[in-house]
C-alpha cells in the first residue's frame, strides 16, 4: 500500500500526523470548509461534517495503488496528488494567511503548487506563522532557493501547477497553452517522451478516476490524444471557438441542446468570434456548474459582461493581467438543499434571466449600464489576487429575503401567494401553471401516466394532431409509435415545457414538432380546419382551475371557450378528445371516510381551509370519520392519494370539473349541431383503490362500505362533415 494511503487510515483511526510529519495530511485534515465542484453533488447537506477535498484525494490514491506502474513513477505522482488538492484545505485561519501571502487559492492548481514551494522547497524559510507552519513571503530568500531547486522537485511542482489541467482542456475551460510547461521536462533532459507520456496518463487516470471511474472509461483515449500533443506538438492550436462553447456546454448539449441552431441564431445577432476573442488566452473555473442551465445566448451575455467590466479592463500599474475568470461564487448561489437533494434556485435564475433581457449586445459592447434594481452583475478581482476575476450576481436584500421567503413557503399553501410576489415585484416571466421547484418530478408524473392515455390512441383520426399541455411527451412519444402517419404537435403556454420537450426532441431524436401557444387561442398558431385531432389529456382542469377569465379562476367559460377555440382548427370530421376529471351525480350524496392513518383527519382539515376550487365542508362523524359530499370527498382523495409533496399545487386545481350530464350540456352549448358526443364514458382510474386500501374505509353515509365513484370521464366529439367552420 502506498505510503500515503496509509497515512491517511492512520490518521482516520484517530492518529493525528506529528509537526512535521504529512504536512499535506495536516493541511487536508485541517479543511472547514468543502470547496468542491457542486456538478456532481446530489446533496449540498451532506457536504456538512464531511471532509470532501480529502476524500476525494485518498479515491485518487487508491486508483494509483492498482496502477501497474514503475516505482519512481508512482513515487513522483504520489507527491502530485497528496498535494494537488492542498489549495482546496487548510482552516480558515490558515487560509486567510495564504490569501494574504499571495497564494492563489482559487486556482486550485496554482495555489497548490504554490503551497508545495512554500512548505517543501523552501520550508526553513519564511518569517509569518500559519500556526501549524512557517509562510515564505521574502521574495529575496524565494529567488534564492529558486536557484537550488532539484529537478524532481521542479517537475512536482509543475505537475501540481498543471493538476487537472488535460480534463479541463477537454471540458473547454482553458487554453492549450497552460499545458506548454509540461514539454519541457524533455527539451530539459529529465525525462524522456516515453516517461512523460507515462507519467501523464497515470496521472490523468488518478485524477479522473479519483471522480468518476466510468468518467475515465469515456475520455482516456481523448487524454491519450491530448498527452501526445503535449509532447510532439507543444504549439498545437486552441479549439475553435464553436468547439469551446460546445465543450462549455457539454451537460446542455446532453440534456438536449441544439448547439448548432443556438451557435447560428446568436451569428445572426453579433460577430461572435469577435467579440469573445479576448477569453481565448483565459482559463475559466466552475463555468459549466454556473451556466448550464442557461441558454447559449445568455451565457455570452455573461461573457461580455464579464469581459466588459471595468475590474477586467483595469489599467492600475499594480494589477497583474487578468489570467483567469472565476464563476465559483455564481456556482455557489445557484444551488441549494430541497428535501435533501440539490436543486436549481429557479427562483434566482429567473432573477438573471429577467436582467440579462434587459442588456443588448450594443449596450454590453459600448459598456453603457442598464437600471435594475432588485440585481446586478459584478466581475471583481481581490486585492491580493490581482490576476483572476469572479463573477457572480448581486440581489438586492429584498429579493434575497423574498427568495429565501419563496424557499421556505415550498412547503406549505402559501407558495402560491409567495410566488405571485415575487412575479409581480420584479417583472418575471410569469408561466402558466408554473410549478418552479418541482417541475422536473411534475414531467416526470405526467410521464408515469403514459399506460392510462394509451386509451387516447384508438380514437385519432387523420394526420395532423395536436396535444394540448403535452406535459413531459409521453403522449407525443406514443403518438409517434403507434401512429407512423400521424404529425403530432405539442402546444404548451408554459416556456418551461416548451424548452424541456425541445431538449428531449433533441437528445432523444423525436419527429414530433411543440410550439408554445394559449390553447383559447389556436387559431393563432395552425390554420383553422386544418387539424384533424385535438387532445385534452388531463389539461381541462387546469384551464379551468388557472386561467382567469372576467377576474375569477374555477370559471367553466373557459372550458368554453377551449372547447371553442380547438373546435374551430378542426377540419370536417375531425375529433376533440378529452381524457380528464369527472364528478358524480346525483350530487347531493353524501359518503363517509373512516381514517387508518392518525393524521389523516388533519389532512382533511388543512384540506378543507387550503383548497382554493370551491368551499369544502364536513361533519365530523367520530374521532376518526368524516360525512362530507361526495365529490368533496373525492375531490379531497385524489390529494391525499398524492401525498404531502404535491400538496401545494393539489389545492390549487379542481380535478373533477364537472357531472356526466353537465359536461354534455357544456359541450351542446358551447359547439352546437356541428358536433356530435360518439362517446361520453366514465371510470374509477386504476390505481386509486390500491393507493387508498390501507389509508381509509370508503362508505356510505350510514357506514355500509361504498365503491370509490368513478374518478376520469373518456370523451369523444366529432366534428360533422359537409358543414362550415364555425
Amino acid at each position: 500500500m502506498l505510503h500515503s494511503l496509509e497515512a491517511i487510515h492512520s490518521y482516520r483511526r484517530g492518529n493525528i500526523p506529528e509537526a512535521g510529519q504529512h504536512s499535506w495530511l495536516q493541511l487536508l485534515a485541517a479543511a472547514e470548509q468543502p470547496i468542491i465542484n457542486l456538478e456532481r453533488i446530489h446533496s449540498i447537506a451532506e457536504l456538512e461534517g464531511t471532509n470532501p477535498v480529502l476524500d476525494y484525494v485518498e479515491r485518487s490514491l487508491r486508483v494509483l495503488d492498482q496502477q501497474n506502474v514503475s516505482f519512481w513513477v508512482r513515487e513522483l505522482v504520489e507527491e502530485v496528488l497528496v498535494w494537488s488538492e492542498t489549495a482546496k484545505a487548510g482552516s480558515l485561519k490558515q487560509r486567510k494567511v495564504w490569501q494574504r501571502a499571495g497564494i492563489n487559492l482559487f486556482v486550485h492548481n496554482i495555489g497548490s503548487a504554490q503551497l508545495y514551494s512554500q512548505y517543501v522547497i523552501h520550508r526553513k524559510t519564511g518569517s509569518m506563522d500559519d500556526g501549524y507552519h512557517t509562510v515564505d513571503q521574502t521574495p529575496e530568500l524565494y529567488a534564492d532557493r529558486e536557484n537550488t531547486i532539484t529537478p524532481r522537485q521542479h517537475m512536482v511542482r509543475t505537475l501540481i501547477a498543471t493538476h487537472g489541467l488535460i480534463g479541463q482542456y477537454i471540458r473547454g475551460e482553458i487554453p492549450f497553452a497552460e499545458n506548454a510547461p509540461l514539454h519541457s521536462f524533455i527539451t530539459q533532459g529529465w525525462l524522456t517522451a516515453e516517461e512523460l507520456q507515462t507519467i501523464l496518463m497515470a496521472l490523468n487516470e488518478c485524477i479522473i478516476a479519483g471522480v468518476d471511474p466510468m468518467l475515465w472509461r469515456q475520455v482516456e483515449s481523448e487524454v491519450q490524444r491530448i498527452v501526445g500533443w503535449i509532447i510532439s506538438e507543444p504549439d498545437h492550436a486552441d479549439w475553435p471557438l464553436k468547439e469551446r462553447l460546445s465543450r462549455l456546454r457539454s451537460l446542455s448539449i446532453r440534456e438536449g441542446e441544439s448547439m448548432d441552431e443556438a451557435y447560428a441564431n446568436l451569428q445572426t445577432e453579433l460577430d461572435i468570434e469577435k467579440v469573445l476573442a479576448p477569453l481565448s488566452h483565459l482559463t475559466l473555473w466552475y463555468v459549466e456548474s454556473a451556466l448550464r442551465d442557461f441558454s447559449l445566448q445568455e451565457m455570452v451575455k455573461v461573457f461580455l459582461l464579464s469581459l466588459h467590466s471595468k475590474d477586467m479592463a483595469t489599467s492600475a500599474p499594480e494589477a497583474d493581467e487578468v489570467r483567469h475568470i472565476s464563476f465559483e461564487p455564481l456556482m455557489n448561489t445557484m444551488y441549494y438543499d430541497y428535501k435533501g437533494v440539490k436543486k436549481l434556485n429557479i427562483y434566482k435564475k429567473r432573477m438573471i434571466e429577467k436582467y440579462l433581457e434587459q442588456w443588448s449586445w450594443k449596450q454590453i459592447e459600448e459598456g453603457q449600464s442598464v437600471t435594475y434594481p432588485h440585481l446586478t452583475h459584478r466581475a471583481l478581482r481581490h486585492p491580493d489576487l490581482t490576476d483572476t476575476v469572479f463573477v457572480t450576481f448581486e440581489f438586492s436584500p429584498a429579493a434575497e429575503k423574498l427568495i429565501a421567503f419563496c424557499i421556505e413557503a415550498e412547503k406549505s399553501p402559501l407558495y402560491e401567494k409567495a410566488v405571485l410576489l415575487l412575479f409581480d415585484l420584479f417583472g418575471l416571466r410569469r408561466d402558466a401553471y408554473d410549478r418552479f421547484h418541482n417541475e422536473e418530478t411534475y414531467l416526470a408524473d405526467m410521464n408515469s401516466s403514459g399506460d392510462y392515455k394509451k386509451v387516447l390512441l384508438d380514437y385519432i383520426v387523420g394526420k395532423r394532431v395536436l396535444d394540448i399541455g403535452p406535459g413531459g411527451g409521453v403522449l407525443l412519444d406514443l403518438i409517434e409509435q403507434e401512429k407512423p402517419d400521424a404529425e403530432p404537435i405539442g402546444i404548451d403556454i408554459s416556456t418551461n415545457v416548451i424548452e424541456a420537450l425541445e431538449r428531449k426532441k433533441q437528445r432523444e431524436g423525436h419527429r414530433w414538432q411543440v410550439m408554445k401557444g394559449d390553447a383559447l387561442q389556436l387559431d393563432q398558431y395552425v390554420q383553422p380546419g386544418t387539424v384533424d385531432t385535438v387532445i385534452f389529456s388531463s389539461i381541462l382542469h387546469e384551464l379551468y382551475s388557472y386561467i382567469e377569465r372576467d377576474g375569477r379562476r374555477f370559471n367553466t367559460d373557459t372550458v368554453v371557450a377551449a372547447l371553442k377555440s380547438s373546435f374551430h382548427v378542426l377540419s370536417p370530421g375531425g375529433r376533440i378528445l378529452i381524457r380528464d376529471g369527472i364528478m358524480t351525480e346525483p350530487e347531493d350524496q353524501k359518503r363517509r371516510i373512516r381514517f387508518l392513518e392518525p393524521e389523516g383527519m388533519r389532512w382533511l382539515e388543512r384540506y378543507a381551509q387550503d383548497f382554493q376550487g370551491r368551499e369544502i365542508t364536513f361533519e365530523r362523524a367520530a374521532e376518526n370519520e368524516a360525512v362530507l359530499n361526495i365529490n368533496d370527498a373525492m375531490e379531497f382523495l385524489y390529494t391525499y392519494t398524492w401525498g404531502e409533496e404535491a400538496y401545494v399545487h393539489e389545492i390549487q386545481e379542481q380535478f373533477g370539473i364537472f357531472t356526466p350530464s353537465t359536461y354534455e350540456n357544456c359541450i351542446r352549448e358551447a359547439l352546437g349541431e356541428q358536433a356530435e358526443i360518439i362517446r361520453l364514458e366514465h371510470f374509477l382510474q386504476e390505481g386509486y383503490n390500491e393507493a387508498l386500501a390501507e389509508r381509509i374505509v370508503f362508505m356510505k353515509e350510514d357506514g355500509q362500505p361504498a365503491p370509490l365513484p368513478d374518478s376520469t370521464c373518456l370523451i369523444v366529439i366529432e366534428k360533422k362533415k359537409g358543414m362550415a367552420g364555425r
